[in-house]
């Protein structure tokens, strides 16, 4: 077990907010700045900026996903990455399209996985990590002083990620094929850009982690990965 004791990330909140408040100062987030965050605490300010650039990420993986695998976008007529991009990320978050059968988060992303899995995949993928990220955010738009994250959902959030990289890798459809491409080995420079954004996303979910138990005096169960890498719970942690 992983303790996120007080002690382990000492004035983690103070320091965070300080270099968030000099990128605003210097005009790099400058819509942050408002009489609305006033009524915000310093953490909730943190979190957005988090979700933001969560958000960021996310978009970005999405565009990677749909020019490595260009016959996904081709199963929606009439769809182009912007779209697309524009169907996932909106807030609060849609509802699913009809392939997902109602299916979010960890469960979108399974379904999307799946051998026999006739819709769109990417949007399946990345469907569910929009939907697991915004049940880790409580499922807000906006953070206020009243809004309680939890350490333990970021944590989760962090190692479903680890999981669906392994089963990028792993997944084929049922004629033998990677459900999808990710990165490439072949020529002499390898494209290992997917595994770097991945790897900013789990960061964020653990550094989140790190501060909300800094902020709430909470204890983190760490994970064990058991047989068949099964996704956690994210959303409703006691």
């Amino acid at each position: 077990m992983r303790n996120f004791k007080r002690h382990t990330f000492p004035k983690c909140v103070t320091g965070i907010v300080l270099v968030c408040i000099s990128l605003l100062s210097a005009g790099c987030v400058s819509s942050k700045f408002s009489v609305e965050t006033l009524a915000k605490s310093d953490i909730n300010m943190v979190s957005e900026i988090y979700i933001d650039q969560t958000r960021t990420l996310l978009k970005t993986l999405t565009r990677k996903l749909y020019k490595m695998n260009p016959g996904e976008l081709a199963k929606t007529p009439g769809a182009t990455i912007a779209s697309r991009i524009s169907d996932i990320f909106k807030c609060p978050a849609p509802p699913p399209e009809p392939a997902l059968s109602d299916r979010r988060s960890t469960q979108a992303m399974l379904a999307g996985l799946a051998p026999d899995y006739e819709g769109d995949r990417v949007y399946a993928v990345m469907y569910g990590l929009y939907t697991m990220f915004h049940a880790a955010y409580n499922n807000k738009c906006r953070l206020f002083m009243l809004d309680f994250l939890t350490s333990q959902n970021f944590y989760n959030s962090a190692r479903n990620i680890e999981i669906l990289v392994w089963r990028l890798k792993t997944r084929r459809t049922s004629t033998g094929r990677l459900c999808l491409i990710t990165n490439t080995w072949g020529g002499d420079t390898p494209n290992l850009s997917f595994e770097r954004i991945f790897g900013k996303l789990i960061i964020l979910s653990d550094t989140m982690a790190l501060i909300m138990a800094e902020q709430g005096d909470r204890f983190v169960k760490e994970a064990v990965h058991i047989a068949g890498m099964s996704f956690l719970p994210v959303g409703l942690i006691p």
